[in-house]
């Protein structure tokens, strides 16, 4: 258990006596954690990972969430120092022609984004629901959930019991708690595309050909090709190194979607490709590449359960392509919205607040999805006699709607009103 004294220094409101048990200490659960304790709720996050690991390698959270950790205490500043800086991101053909450079500075209203190591921001999070003293339980595997009209819980490592008022499964996309929702056991689908992934440190490029990219302070490069596309980053100003490599994949993912990746079938992917892109992988440490199957499920037509006690959040409502750069992102609002329904429902209606946070987040999040194909699709089906001639076509689409959004002003907004609609929708149900 992590857990202590509730320290002084930390924004608090009162307490509500909502109970809240959220199980996975990803993104999705840390922030509705932190969130959830800000507003007075008392939190169990339950993690089936023994102990804390820097896994993974880059991430990208958008303003809409960048303003999120900026009323953490203390992150913001824990953040910088690890996050991406450049001033935009070069696009190059496979071959390696410059086509165009899309400059962030339009979107700099918007608010402040945050990319960079996945295992190294999820640290400087957990620290943070830590510092905050939320009772977070690790080496807890939920092997069941379950609700009544005035409770839901879940059982940890198959024998005990953890009941709260409300339940959030926040375990990813094979989440236990999507049986219960749904009514029946679904099962991923291979999207048709996978993504090579590695992160190591940047001294490995020792090419004349790739010095380049770590030299001068960070760098953001992508190559567009048919049906591939491969986008490099260094970070830490060219200390460290990030690729990733999109491409057809129709492998099987019933048992698992991520596995060590070769080098060799990553150079496959790109063969007659620029060779600065061979180079990087040619240099990149096997042990560091992961094949990452992507995973595609259909939207799900609710993330609560029949009695409205268990709410799914993050992926295991709504898994993104990366292509959206919105997944995480989009995982943070989540926990940010609940804890703001629940305040303002009450203890006594914490299932009319969930059912709220549905209607609120559902169709934002099923926009926000689509984006992520919209974008692999302008890549890889681009018409490259027509990119030479509009190379804009290529710019990633940073629309307001999406990135100048708060949404935990959002919430308090619009809270009372869709309340005060699904009840009326009820009224008229019974007559």
């Amino acid at each position: 258990m992590v857990s202590s004294a509730r320290p002084s220094g930390f924004f608090r409101k009162p307490s509500t006596g909502i109970k809240v048990v959220i199980v996975g200490a990803g993104f999705a659960g840390l922030t509705a954690a932190i969130e959830c304790d800000r507003k007075g709720h008392d939190v169990i996050l339950l993690e089936a990972f023994p102990e804390l690991k820097i896994l993974g390698d880059i991430i990208s959270f958008g303003p809409n969430s960048g303003r999120i950790f900026q009323k953490w205490e203390g992150v913001e500043e824990k953040l910088d120092p690890i996050c991406h800086k450049s001033d935009g991101i070069l696009f190059k053909s496979y071959l390696g022609e410059d086509l165009i450079t899309q400059y962030w500075h339009d979107e700099e209203p918007y608010g402040k984004k945050f990319n960079g190591h996945r295992g190294e921001i999820h640290e400087i999070v957990f620290n943070h629901a830590v510092e905050r003293s939320i009772d977070i339980r690790l080496g807890q595997r939920v092997t069941d959930y379950f609700e009544t009209d005035t409770e839901a819980g879940v059982i940890v490592n198959g024998t005990d019991r953890v009941v709260g008022d409300v339940v959030f499964a926040a375990e990813g996309v094979r989440s236990p708690g999507r049986k219960i929702v749904l009514g029946y056991e679904d099962k991923p689908k291979s999207s048709g595309y996978a993504v090579y992934r590695a992160w190591f440190d940047s001294s490995q490029l020792t090419h004349p050909i790739t010095k380049h990219l770590v030299q001068n302070g960070d760098a953001h490069v992508a190559w567009i090709g048919p049906d591939v596309h491969f986008i490099a980053a260094s970070l830490k100003n060219g200390r460290d190194f990030s690729w990733v490599c999109t491409h057809k994949d129709e492998a099987d993912i019933e048992d698992s979607w991520s596995t060590p990746g070769q080098v060799e079938e990553a150079l496959k992917v790109v063969e007659n490709w620029d060779p600065v892109v061979q180079e990087i992988i040619r240099a990149t440490p096997p042990e560091y590449l992961v094949d990452w199957k992507l995973v595609y499920r259909d939207p799900l037509p609710t993330w609560i359960s029949p009695k409205g006690r268990i709410a799914l959040i993050g992926d295991a409502a709504h898994p993104f392509l990366p292509t959206s750069i919105q997944g995480a992102s989009q995982s943070m609002e989540d926990g940010v919205n609940l804890a703001v329904c629940l305040e303002l429902a009450g203890k006594s209606r914490v299932q009319e607040a969930l059912r709220a946070h549905e209607r609120i987040r559902y169709d934002r999040v099923l926009q926000a999805q689509r984006t992520g194909v919209t974008t692999r699709d302008q890549w890889h089906k681009a018409d490259f006699d027509n990119v030479k001639k509009n190379p804009e076509v290529l710019k990633l689409k940073r629309e307001p709607w999406l990135l100048d959004f708060d949404s935990e002003k959002h919430a308090y907004d619009v809270y009372e009103s869709t309340v005060a609609e699904m009840r009326k929708e009820g009224q008229q149900a019974h007559l």
